[in-house]
């Protein structure tokens, strides 16, 4: 057993964010794991650009409201204990509300992004639906 030393918090590129977003690596796995996990938290009205993922994703929200959406699909709502699935080649966004800060653990196999296009406003504020039944 050891404790495994973590990197700084990273801000996260513009490139493949709108706002302000930041990082902090809970795990990466080493051969043969494929395993990521971390920890993001994203300032009022943050949020990726369009991206999937090779193997899914799952997030965990933490704190404050999240937004989600696959393309062509309604934005989710979701609040801290809410955990969403994205399948695997589904492109997506996610982050924060304009009005709260946002926290998740995302969760993720292999470095199997694809980043597309940012988010547009007109996207962003979008009619939202709860993610909760």
């Amino acid at each position: 057993m050891e404790i495994v030393k973590r990197p700084p918090t990273g801000k996260l590129p513009a490139r493949w964010f709108t706002g302000d977003a930041w990082a902090d690596v809970i795990y990466r796995g080493e051969e043969p794991s494929r395993a990521r996990a971390n920890i993001v938290r994203f300032a009022p009205g943050a949020r990726t650009a369009w991206h999937s993922h090779g193997l899914g994703q799952t997030l965990y929200i933490v704190e404050g409201v999240a937004l989600i959406q696959s393309r062509g699909g309604e934005i989710l709502q979701a609040h801290p204990g809410d955990v969403i699935w994205t399948p695997p080649g589904e492109e997506h966004w996610h982050g924060a509300a304009p009005d709260r800060f946002m926290v998740h653990l995302a969760l993720w196999e292999t470095d199997d992004v694809s980043w597309l296009d940012h988010v547009t406003d007109a996207e962003y504020t979008g009619p939202r639906v709860s993610a909760r039944p």
